[in-house]
């Protein structure tokens, strides 16, 4: 077989087809891709990895720009990741090329499908994408959440919540010496605050307030998350985390459950968001209600 006319003529076909503006654009890209990166495989097998390097000179010369070895090289990675055509034509009615190119870099296959899934059930675009790789999300997650996402488990409240929490700052030396500073850089940017917290947040209100006995008191944050149909009280602490804390928010999330859940709705989740954690703290800590992450200004 001769790879290299094969593979030309897959890629003259689908430059061809790239004119024809209609829904089954990306999809003919995406098949392309595949065709070409499976051609690839061969070729390499037979020659040697350096026929890519070869071929990518003689493509570029009889054909144009777009057919470098770096992108040779990610049409390969492609097919080798999605060699289950049927897994490839439900993904290619949802994500661009573009999409896939920015996770052909990583090594971990765990990883790539993590972006690929927020990809597809977020509907990020390729900037978006970008944006949420370069917080180091997936490192973010647990290594629990990693584990039950690898083995397809069910994901609970807490497994989508990341650690540390960013903060946008426009200055990274300023001095966080009580709550409401933070909570107002949250405030600044609440949908970024609440993305990392996991799908499905609402906002309801800052400093909701409260009446325990003759005086009121005020939660930093409450919010609704839609997808586990709970309300959820946030508190901010820029001190390590500490005992008093877990008190406070199992008072508030005990009042929200008796004031303000209806029947219909799933059990208040109590999030503390720290400036340093204390493992000690939270090991005595039997209420499950009670979640804590730790912030860092960006």
């Amino acid at each position: 077989m001769n790879y290299y006319d094969e593979i030309k003529n897959i890629l003259i076909s689908n430059e061809a087809y790239k004119q024809v503006k209609d829904y089954y654009k990306n999809r003919n890209d995406l098949m392309s891709y595949y065709n070409v990166g499976k051609l690839l495989l061969k070729a390499g097998n037979k020659y040697g990895e350096s026929i890519i390097k070869n071929y990518s000179i003689k493509l570029t010369k009889e054909l144009g720009k777009g057919y470098s070895w770096r992108n040779l090289y990610n049409m390969k990675t492609f097919y080798s990741l999605f060699k289950n055509e049927e897994i490839l034509q439900t993904l290619s009615a949802k994500l661009a090329w573009s999409h896939f190119c920015e996770l052909f870099k990583f090594e971990d296959v765990n990883k790539i499908n993590y972006y690929i899934s927020i990809s597809i059930n977020q509907n990020l675009s390729v900037r978006e994408l970008r944006r949420r790789i370069k917080s180091k999300e997936y490192e973010r997650l647990s290594d629990e959440t990693k584990n039950k996402l690898i083995n397809k488990e069910n994901i609970s409240i807490k497994d989508n919540l990341l650690n540390p929490i960013i903060i946008n700052s426009n200055n990274k030396d300023i001095n966080i010496f009580n709550e409401k500073i933070l909570k107002e850089l949250i405030l600044n940017d609440i949908s970024s605050f609440m993305e990392q917290l996991g799908n499905g947040y609402s906002f309801i209100k800052d400093e909701y307030p409260i009446f325990l006995g003759d005086r009121y008191n005020y939660i930093d944050l409450l919010l609704f998350n839609i997808n586990f149909n709970c309300y959820v009280c946030i508190e901010l602490k820029v001190t390590e985390l500490k005992k008093d804390h877990i008190g406070q928010i199992q008072t508030y999330i005990n009042y929200i459950d008796s004031n303000v859940k209806s029947i219909y709705q799933d059990k208040i989740i109590g999030i503390i968001i720290c400036k340093k954690d204390n493992k000690f703290v939270m090991e005595y800590c039997s209420d499950e209600r009670i979640l804590r992450t730790t912030y860092q200004l960006n």
